[in-house]
This record gives C-alpha cells, sequence and structure tokens, in this order.
C-alpha cells in the first residue's frame, strides 16, 4: 500500500463517498440548503493542499512518502500541523461527505484519515527523525501531527 501515494486513496476514496451516497445513502445527515456549506470546506481542503506543496518546491525538497527530505519544512500551515495536505485531504473529503449530506459517505473520512495515519505518517516521521534528528525532534514538541 506505501507504493501507492495519498491522492491515489483521496481519489478512491471520493469514489467510495460517491458509489456510498448513491447505491447505499442510509440516513440524510445535511439538509439541502445546509450541504453548499461543503464547498467552502473542499475548498480549504484543497488550499491546504496547495500551499504546502508549493512550500515543498521552493525549499526544493521532495513532496513524494518515503523519499528523503532535503529540508524540514515547518513554515505557513506547518507551524500548525506536521501534515496539512493531509489534512487538507481529510478536510476536502469531509466537504465531499457534507455536499452529498448522506450518512454513508462521512464513513469514509475516518477510514481514510486512519489510513494515512497507519501507513503513511508513521513511515515518513521515521524517516524525518533520521534525517533531521534534533531539529525534527523540537519541531514535534511544538506541533501536532494533525491539528
Amino acid at each position: 500500500m506505501r507504493r501507492i501515494f495519498p491522492p491515489f486513496w483521496l481519489l478512491f476514496s471520493l469514489l467510495l463517498m460517491t458509489a456510498l451516497h448513491f447505491f447505499a445513502p442510509m440516513q440524510t445527515l445535511v439538509p439541502t440548503p445546509f450541504r453548499l456549506a461543503g464547498l467552502a470546506l473542499v475548498v480549504l481542503g484543497i488550499s491546504l493542499v496547495i500551499w504546502p506543496a508549493r512550500l515543498f518546491a521552493k525549499s526544493k525538497t521532495t513532496i513524494k512518502p518515503f523519499h528523503e527530505s532535503s529540508a524540514l519544512v515547518t513554515t505557513g500551515p506547518y507551524r500548525f500541523s506536521r501534515n496539512p495536505i493531509y489534512v487538507g485531504m481529510a478536510l476536502a473529503l469531509w466537504g465531499c461527505a457534507v455536499l452529498f449530506g448522506s450518512l454513508t459517505p462521512l464513513l469514509v473520512v475516518p477510514l481514510f484519515v486512519l489510513l494515512i495515519d497507519r501507513v503513511f505518517i508513521a513511515g515518513e516521521e521515521r524517516m524525518l527523525q533520521a534525517t533531521f534528528a534534533d531539529d525534527y525532534a523540537e519541531y514535534c514538541r511544538r506541533v501536532r501531527r494533525w491539528i
């Protein structure tokens, strides 16, 4: 699963949410006029993917999971979360679940978060610790893993 990068899991989750909404919607949680609030969450989530990606490019370090980083990025959204890209992906999925308005798509979001946390973040943190040692340990003391 580590060879399949997070954008794939994001797309897979979105497709699963769509299928669950149309084929097994169960209960409506969000009334129709309030579903549009999901758009704001999607936009915010996408922004939290793009902004950090630009910081990686500016720092000339890799964004790919399990590839050795050449710089420790701690500015921008990294001041508040060690994983703002993954937070952004989860937020975008949550926004899509709100747009759908039914229960079953919402159930996919915690599964996505669990997968990302266990399969990607844990390994990435070990690599960053090995590469940046004390700097990364200090960063971990100041900033939470998710939010």
